[in-house]
């Protein structure tokens, strides 16, 4: 049976037996619906109220009906509200007619800061009583007894005070999936001219993409005050330096590069596609040495680049398009992982120039080992198909990546308007210094005499994932993020990640196997309760803990950053708890902390927590000497106590030196502390086209309301 239709209407007016539908009502109920005598209709107040009737009368104007009977439909619990970012044109009252439809309660209209749709004065005014009319239309054909409230607009800071009053952020809620772009790496392409612009505070030209005609003149300062602002505030845009990245492009005559994979790590042609594989730095290292083993790590990156073309021919392509031109250039994405866990075990800082120096040798030689051995499959099966068009273009490339390996002063680069960082002999090693070279003269020599098979060979993934299954203590070119860090899942849950890389640097530097047991147990606790003080075995019993209870305690210890998280309800269990005394109410309580409430004090927590958890930092630690702990430095402060951290340049310099050696980009993070500056980021992006860069992004600890470390 069909259902009858929904009106709206006071709720004074449902309160006889009678109820006039008039106005823009009463004429839809009447022409469009047009309802007769004995028909059904339900009429409702949009807040709950919903008298159930029966058509006795009416004309054109308006409708009578008569109630049959009324009922109350509670407010629904949980509500739903969804935050809304203004889009262009129409799609706004579309996007709150699907939320209405889908039964969201509350919509809040953001003006995000990268809204292209403003909403002021009367056009705001006009804007927003257009969505409050679709909401009640949406409801009424939804046959909603509730009309969801459209609130007034919204600023970012106003977004973000509804989610620290209890609205969840989490990237594995609904919510957060409702935010375009949370999970995207969005970027802003800039020339060396507008980059010019900005330090000479000149005008700058908006053109139309379809015309090139312009459509306002700015100045340039201004705009990169927004894009840094809007980096500083959310981690987007990143930037792309795109006249250094076509200097460096090996195939111009086919195409320029108008923009790269999500991660910016893949630079080249629209409509291609690449296959990527990293290799473990760290299997290529003697712990016991300090030697990186030359001749494995070149014939590891000959087997890959060799698989790596095959891959191409076993792939599947989303497109006609993209499978023709991935299979004309055949690119390639070797790459590595866990530098920053070889130069901690190394004893080098990552911020250092010695560090800096063994990671521009190493990517020299994966590149140009990579490129040699193209040139000698190009020898057996032929270049890539358009090499004969771009081969002079390519050569200079090959000639530049050649120069930055013997250190050649800025003006013998061919074709570039930023020189690139050459590696410094004073600070490698001579082995690696020597076999990088020696890579680089064969890969020039052949590819003039054969060509290339595949028109680029590397790149730096980020290797989030893969660097997990690898072993790796660190991720692509980065450093480690933190000595101790947690990571958030996909799906719920977290678990704790601990570097490894810390007890064969301190032997690397002679501490004696007593002293670096020490500096681990303050690192990383000792993962039991025996013995500590505040909170030890004895008084967790003195307070009717069983020895089941405490035993479940310490099986959470391994995984938790402090120990209220280990001596929590959810590990103590509901029969645990009340043979404790604790009540359900209790626990829902925001803030409710077990161990308070079972008579331990906040100083015997914290000497406990020290004792079994660890600090989760080398700073303080018993035997450490000062001048090594530059070498344990990671992307962010370590522990609650700890002050030390790579500064942004820090990472950009160390990109600035793997960068002249990459066919394409790098993927990687510039970590910022939450305290950093807009200022900072207009630093780090103008340092980061100076130093040679393809492509950066920065993110400032916080500045996104949800983050997986």
């Amino acid at each position: 049976m069909p259902q009858p239709p929904v009106f709206y209407a006071g709720r004074k007016d449902l309160d006889g037996d009678v109820v006039t539908l008039s106005g823009a009502e009463g004429r839809h109920a009447a022409t469009v619906r047009r309802l007769r005598p004995g028909e059904r209709a339900d009429v409702g107040d949009g807040a709950g109220l919903v008298a159930e009737c029966v058509v006795t009368g009416g004309g054109r104007a308006g409708l009578e009906l008569a109630v049959r009977a009324r009922r109350e439909v509670p407010r629904p619990d949980p509500a739903i509200t969804v935050v809304q970012a203004i889009p262009k044109g129409d799609r706004g009252e579309a996007a709150v007619e699907g939320l209405t439809e889908v039964g969201v309660d509350r919509i809040v209209p953001w003006t995000a800061a990268r809204c292209v749709a403003v909403w002021t004065g009367e056009r705001g005014a006009r804007s927003l009583a257009r969505w409050r009319s679709t909401a009640r239309e949406a409801a009424k054909q939804s046959r909603r007894a509730w009309i969801p409230e459209v609130t007034e607009l919204a600023s970012t800071g106003q977004v973000a005070a509804l989610i620290a009053a209890g609205y969840t952020s989490d990237f594995n809620g609904e919510a957060y999936a409702t935010v375009s772009g949370q999970n995207s790496n969005n970027s802003v392409r800039v020339t060396n001219d507008f980059l010019r612009a900005v330090e000479q505070d000149r005008d700058w030209q908006l053109t139309w993409r379809t015309t090139g005609a312009v459509k306002k003149t700015i100045k340039a300062r201004d705009l990169w005050e927004r894009i840094a602002q809007a980096a500083w505030a959310c981690a987007d845009p990143g930037i792309q330096y795109d006249t250094t990245t076509n200097e460096w492009h090996t195939v111009p005559k086919s195409g320029r590069i108008n923009a790269s994979n999500p991660c910016s790590e893949y630079l080249f042609l629209d409509d291609s596609a690449c296959n990527l594989a990293s290799l473990n730095l760290m299997k290529f290292f003697d712990v016991q040495t300090a030697r990186f083993d030359v001749e494995t790590f070149r014939h590891a990156t000959r087997i890959w680049t060799v698989v790596l073309e095959i891959s191409v021919l076993m792939s599947q392509f989303p497109s006609a398009e993209i499978a023709q031109v991935s299979y004309d250039f055949r690119t390639l994405g070797l790459g590595y992982a866990n530098l920053g866990a070889m130069l901690m075990v190394s004893g080098l800082p990552y911020d250092s120039e010695g560090g800096r120096a063994l990671a521009g040798a190493i990517t020299a030689l994966m590149t140009g080992e990579a490129y040699a051995t193209s040139a000698e499959m190009a020898r057996a099966l032929g270049p890539f198909r358009a090499f004969a068009d771009n081969r002079e273009d390519m050569l200079r490339v090959m000639r530049n990546h050649r120069r930055a390996a013997y250190n050649a002063p800025a003006e013998q680069y061919e074709g570039l308007e930023v020189a690139p960082q050459g590696i410094d002999p004073e600070q490698c090693p001579v082995e690696l210094l020597q076999a990088a070279r020696e890579a680089w003269d064969r890969a020039l020599a052949t590819g003039e005499a054969w060509g290339y098979r595949n028109a680029q060979v590397s790149l730096l993934a980020p290797t989030g994932t893969i660097g997990l299954l690898m072993d790796c203590d660190t991720t692509g070119v980065e450093p480690d993020f933190a000595l101790v860090k947690f990571k958030k899942l996909a799906g719920g849950g977290y678990f704790k990640i601990v570097n490894q890389s810390v007890k064969p640097a301190l032997a690397r530097f002679g501490y004696q196997p007593a002293e670096i047991e020490d500096i681990l147990r303050y690192v990383m606790g000792r993962m039991t309760l025996k013995g500590a003080p505040g909170v030890s075995r004895e008084a967790l019993r003195d307070r009717g803990l069983t020895d089941a209870d405490i035993a479940k305690v310490e099986d959470q210890l391994p995984g938790v950053l402090e120990l209220r998280y280990a001596v929590a309800p959810w590990v103590i269990g509901e029969e645990g708890l009340a043979r404790l005394g604790v009540a359900e109410e209790e626990v829902q309580r925001p803030g409710f902390d077990l161990l308070t409430r079972i008579g331990f004090t906040p100083e015997d927590v914290r000497l406990a927590s020290d004792y079994a958890c660890g600090l989760q930092t080398v700073e303080g630690a018993p035997h450490l000497r000062p001048e090594h702990l530059a070498v344990f430095d990671c992307a962010n402060r370590c522990g609650m106590i700890g002050t030390r951290f790579i500064s942004h340049l820090g990472h950009i310099r160390m990109m600035g030196a793997v960068q002249p050696f990459l066919s394409g980009g790098i993927s990687k993070t510039i970590n910022m502390p939450h305290e950093a500056t807009v200022g900072d980021v207009k630093q780090a992006y103008l340092e980061s086209w100076r130093l040679g860069l393809k492509a950066v992004a920065i993110y400032r600890d916080g500045s996104k309301l949800s983050q997986p470390l």
